[in-house]
C-alpha cells in the first residue's frame, strides 16, 4: 500500500526521504542537547572564578530598604565578594547534591561580613556554587576568604570617593599591574548598563592565577565604564 498524506494524495519517494531526513535531524539534535546536559557532581570541576562586585552599582538598583546589610545609608562598601564559583572549561556546575545543610548558620556567615555583607548573599552562594566544590561549608568559605586575600585591589579603583570612568581594558590593566602573574586572558569585566558590575578573576583549584578563555570572552567591552562612588 502506498502511504498517503492528508487529502488522500500518495506520498512521493522524495517526500518520504524528506520526512526521514527531518526525523533524523530532530533525533540528532535531541541527542546533542542531551550530551550538553551533563550531570553535575560536587568536587568535579576545572577551576574557580572569584567574582568581585562593585557594591555602589548594585546598591543603586536597590530600593525600599532591600539589602540593608549591604546598602543602607551608613554602609559604604566598594569591591565585595559576589562569590567563588567552580567552573568547567565550558560552562559551570550549580546546585549540586551535598550532605552539607542548605542553610548557612549566622556563626559561619557573620565573620565574612567585611567582604560579603549579607546572609542572603552568603546562603545563596553556598547553595548554588559552594555545594559544587565538594568542600564543607566551613572549608568553602575559608577558601573564599583565601581567594579574596590572594587578589590585591588596585588602590585608585577601590578608593570609591568619586566616580571613575575607564574602559574595560583599563580596569583590567589596573588589576594586572597590582597582581604579578595575572594574565589578561584570566580576567573579565562585566557591566550593568554603562556602570561596572563585577570583575571576575580565574584561579586554579590551589588559587593560582590562570587563563580562562570562556570567561574572558564573556566580558564587557564597551569603551567607557563608570564606577559610581561609594556613599
Amino acid at each position: 500500500m502506498v502511504p498517503r498524506i492528508a487529502g488522500g494524495r500518495p506520498m512521493t519517494n522524495r517526500f518520504i526521504a524528506f520526512l526521514f531526513l527531518a526525523l533524523f535531524a530532530s533525533t540528532a539534535s535531541a541527542q546533542e542537547r542531551r550530551s550538553d546536559n551533563r550531570q553535575d557532581h560536587a568536587g568535579q570541576f576545572d577551576f574557580y572564578v572569584l567574582s568581585l562586585s562593585w557594591s555602589p552599582t548594585f546598591c543603586a538598583s536597590q530600593s525600599g530598604g532591600k539589602n540593608d546589610q549591604q546598602c543602607s545609608t551608613d554602609k559604604d562598601f566598594r569591591f565585595i565578594v559576589h562569590g567563588l564559583w567552580p567552573q568547567y572549561e565550558k560552562g559551570y556546575p550549580d546546585f549540586c547534591e551535598t550532605k552539607e545543610p542548605g542553610r548557612v548558620p549566622q556563626s559561619l556567615g557573620q565573620p565574612l561580613f567585611d567582604i560579603m555583607p549579607s546572609m542572603g548573599l552568603i546562603g545563596h552562594q553556598w547553595r548554588k556554587h559552594g555545594s559544587c566544590t565538594g568542600l564543607s561549608q566551613r572549608d568553602y568559605f575559608g577558601k573564599l576568604r583565601e581567594a579574596f586575600s590572594r587578589v590585591k585591589l588596585p588602590a585608585d579603583l577601590s578608593r570609591g570617593d568619586s566616580a571613575v570612568t575607564l574602559s574595560a581594558d583599563q580596569i583590567e590593566e589596573k588589576f594586572l599591574a597590582a597582581n604579578p602573574g595575572m594574565s589578561r586572558r584570566g580576567i573579565s569585566t562585566s557591566c550593568e548598563g554603562r556602570q561596572l558590575e563585577e570583575v571576575r578573576i580565574c584561579l586554579s583549584k590551589d588559587l593560582q592565577f590562570r587563563d580562562c578563555a570562556e570567561v574572558d570572552r564573556d566580558g564587557c567591552r564597551i569603551s567607557q565604564i563608570t564606577l559610581p562612588p561609594a556613599r
